[in-house]
């Protein structure tokens, strides 16, 4: 029997606006807008609504509002009951709560924890991300490994689909990656406009305080399999689910495997809910035979 995949879209699918029409039109999302305004102690809802892209940009305002947008615009669609969900990287904390894992206010606390210690480790240890095109994963690895080994931090971040890995490390490390990768015969090797080095080593000065506040917040039975990033496998040990959780801030998000075991297990039908046609596209990518949609 096939079965319905939701998917919930990370850092980078913000847009100015964000949320404004869900806010207008339904008295739920108003409700949970305003809900969250007073959880995170500022007007979230008004810089989403009103603020400019740059606005937008700083990691402690992208990652609560790229959350409330995708788990409000879930929160309003009548029956959906998913049979199985995924996040990419932050997307993993709405996933959670569409799964019943994580109630909407202790998902958007740890949203805000992480977005916090994130900037704080982006500061400490400042680093980048690129995009790398057209070069096989497992080239891509070797000389990530190579730069490395020589002294420079850098490593795959995201598998988002065949062809397309993304590499996060020192500022350095990446400038010279980029190069080796396109010597290696990659068709594009270009930094991204991100303020760090996500999924890779540089994040661990924000392990500590994000897995106190996972390992001292509530993690229910899930009500469908989470396909976590960092095993890009169905888990539903909530104990695991929090280990897996706590890897992610500095393991890769394995997003081309995590699609490819959703499909194995008999998902045809990829709704994407959130900001953004982002993750539809990677899953088009991934696999030209099943159907995806989206929910804003």
């Amino acid at each position: 029997m096939s079965k319905q995949a939701f998917v919930f879209p990370g850092q980078g699918s913000q847009f100015p606006g964000m949320g404004k029409e869900l806010y207008d039109s339904n008295p739920l999302a108003k409700e949970l807008f305003e809900k969250a305004d007073e959880i995170i102690g500022f007007k979230i809802s008004d810089i989403m609504f009103d603020g400019t892209a740059e606005d937008l940009k700083q990691t402690k305002v992208t990652q609560p509002a790229v959350f409330l947008h995708s788990v409000i615009a879930f929160k309003t669609i009548a029956d959906a009951k998913p049979d199985m969900v995924a996040g990419h990287s932050l997307g993993e904390f709405s996933a959670l709560v569409a799964n019943g894992v994580l109630t909407f206010e202790d998902a958007l606390k740890l949203v805000a924890i992480r977005a916090s210690v994130m900037q704080k480790a982006c500061e400490l240890q400042p680093g980048t991300m690129a995009a790398v095109l057209a070069l096989a994963d497992e080239k891509v690895e070797e000389i990530c490994a190579e730069i490395t080994k020589e002294g420079e931090i850098v490593v795959a971040a995201n598998y988002n689909c065949p062809g397309q890995l993304v590499i996060s490390g020192t500022a350095k490390g990446i400038e010279i990656a980029c190069e080796r990768m396109k010597a290696a015969g990659a068709k594009r090797a270009l930094p991204l406009p991100v303020g760090g080095a996500f999924h890779s080593p540089l994040m661990a000065p924000a392990k500590d305080e994000l897995e106190q506040a996972i390992l001292a917040t509530t993690f229910q039975t899930p009500i469908a399999p989470v396909y976590q990033n960092v095993v890009a496998q169905a888990v539903t040990d909530p104990k695991a689910i929090q280990q897996n959780l706590i890897a992610q801030l500095t393991g890769a998000v394995k997003w081309t495997q995590s699609v490819q075991a959703m499909i194995a297990d008999a998902a045809a039908h990829f709704t994407e809910v959130g900001p953004g046609k982002v993750l539809q596209g990677l899953v088009a990518k991934i696999n030209k035979e099943v159907a995806t949609d989206g929910v804003s």
